[in-house]
């Protein structure tokens, strides 16, 4: 596909690129912006015209206009491939080969589900039943309605599938979309319809709710070539703006609770769509913020949610906060119906995603009994060895065992009973497949200045152990962290520079070799030979670091 990149890229100029997403101004032969990722007080984004590269200081990103794209509407390589295709008019299929078929089928389904949406929306005028569902059961005003484009579906049984056929399209195509049931005929029925739309605004299905009390409620769109619930997240082609605008995402338990909460003007509210959160959901979502906060109901299936939540964040090194307090309303549709401002407050209003988990498990239990104080130390103990922060943890520890009376010590034995379990479970599995080590943000930045220093500042004297990138793209990307970072330096003075990035270098280097060293001590037993050469590998790395 490298001859599609090149294409793609002859088409796009990477200034109207990331000019979509950010206002840039010329910076002698650069353009300089605020990262679109809200995390600089001064412009801190640069744009390379001449070389086509962009690069983000303060949040230490960098690349061509595709990890551009990537990074800001949080996709993969291929979808922004297929996103930035359609935008310089390069068809993907002609680079393809074998592929080419399932690219034009998609195409295919993609037009048969964008010409259902029309054909419900219209539907959606002409029922008054309906249009009396939407406006006044639902609430919805003209602009919802034609934001998230919903629409109604007839009760006839062949009703679109009549329609579609008349447009060309044969059944295998409507059933590859989803669109036909087990009999072939509607998949849905007398319902209002609301499209599931992906983050290129392409429409991929639906969602389908009962205008009357017959069963199921929701009725989704079955697993396709275009839709992948586990990976879908609703509302975000609608709240992307916003949350990169606003620094933060609202996961809220349902569809209409986004439609509602976007209504009621907090466009940051994006829902996982009828299926439990997955590490894909969380990894898409932190890729345009890292101020995650859940409003799901605090039920025990709410709860539950929570738990995982949790769990899938603490792997990932996201910490999650709560919207609570629904005024004693259900969820956010409830809240919203009653006062719009209610719910804009809540949100504001978040707590700590662990201690609204304390709280709820304390809500349940009496901690006056023995047993109780078991049930809540075991679920309590499970929760706070996802936090990775000592402190964070430590502060936790001690707000437990003060809720049920015992020592700190006595709680931390048991916590370490317990996890010294879970991490035998897990050995044999991590020595299979290592974990992958993410580079500090504070590593990669000094890597970075180093590479330039080595590349454009002509290092010779002083060592740098550090492979020099041979792709096209890093290289120049690297002349503008040069550019940045040494500007102002005399090159007499850059072996003097280098030097003292080396130190720091070193010294962050070494806490991150520390801290996958303890992660690896955690998987072994004491009595293993490897346990005391990785003890003392640690203890070395220590006293370097005084």
């Amino acid at each position: 596909m490298n001859d599609a990149k090149e294409e793609i890229k002859s088409r796009l100029a990477v200034e109207d690129v990331v000019g979509q997403y950010v206002e840039l101004k010329r910076a002698g032969r650069n353009l300089k912006g605020h990262s679109p990722w809200g995390v600089d007080k001064t412009p801190s984004f640069m744009v390379s015209p001449e070389k086509g590269i962009w690069h983000d200081f303060s949040a230490n990103k960098g690349g061509d206009i595709f990890t551009f794209v990537m990074e800001v509407e949080g996709i993969s390589f291929k979808e922004a491939m297929e996103k930035l295709a359609e935008k310089a008019g390069v068809d993907l299929s002609k680079y393809r080969g074998g592929d080419s078929n399932v690219t034009k089928k998609k195409v295919r389904l993609k037009e048969a589900l964008a010409l259902a949406t029309k054909y419900y929306q219209a539907c959606l005028v002409r029922n008054e039943t309906a249009r009396d569902y939407v406006f006044y059961k639902r609430h919805m005003n003209r602009g919802t309605i034609s934001e998230f484009r919903i629409g109604y579906s007839p009760a006839s049984g062949k009703a679109l599938r009549k329609v579609l056929e008349k447009r060309g399209f044969t059944e295998g195509e409507l059933d590859d979309a989803g669109l036909l049931n087990q009999y072939k005929s509607d998949l849905f029925r007398n319902r209002m319809m609301v499209p599931f739309i992906d983050t290129s605004g392409n429409i991929i299905g639906f969602t389908a709710r009962v205008l009357d009390k017959s069963e199921p409620k929701y009725l989704n769109t079955p697993e396709t070539l275009l839709f992948n619930k586990s990976r879908f997240i609703f509302g975000l082609y609608n709240a992307k703006e916003a949350i990169r605008r606003n620094g933060f995402v609202v996961i809220v338990e349902g569809n209409m609770d986004v439609i509602s909460s976007h209504q009621a003007g907090v466009k940051e509210a994006v829902a996982t769509s009828g299926t439990a959160m997955t590490e894909q959901h969380l990894k898409t979502l932190s890729k345009l913020t890292s101020d995650i906060r859940l409003a799901y109901d605090g039920d025990a299936a709410g709860v539950k949610a929570t738990e995982r939540a949790i769990m899938l964040a603490g792997d990932l090194g996201i910490e999650l906060t709560v919207i609570s307090d629904y005024h004693g309303a259900k969820d956010p549709d409830e809240l919203i119906q009653k006062d719009a401002k209610l719910w804009q407050q809540a949100v504001e209003e978040r707590v700590p995603a662990v201690d609204w988990l304390l709280n709820k498990y304390e809500e349940n239990l009496n901690l006056r009994l023995a047993p109780d104080k078991k049930k809540y130390s075991d679920v309590a103990l499970k929760l706070l060895s996802y936090i990775k922060d000592e402190v964070e943890r430590a502060s936790y520890e001690e707000k437990v065992a003060k809720r049920i009376g015992v020592e700190i010590k006595v709680l931390r034995e048991k916590g370490d009973r317990l996890n010294k379990k879970i991490e035998q479970a897990a050995a044999n599995r991590y020595l299979k497949k290592p974990k992958t080590v993410v580079t500090s943000a504070y590593l990669k930045r000094l890597e970075d200045s180093l590479l330039a220093l080595k590349l454009f500042g002509g290092i010779v004297e002083t060592e740098i152990p550090l492979e020099v990138p041979e792709d096209e793209v890093r290289i120049n990307e690297l002349e503008l962290v040069f550019d940045n970072d040494h500007e102002g330096i005399k090159e007499v003075n850059y072996e003097k520079e280098a030097t003292e990035l080396m130190k720091r270098y070193m010294v962050e280097l070494n806490k991150q070799k520390i801290v996958e060293l303890t992660e690896k001590l955690a998987t072994l037993d004491e009595n293993d030979a490897e346990y005391e050469e990785v003890i003392r590998e640690i203890s070395s790395l220590q006293k370097m670091q005084k």
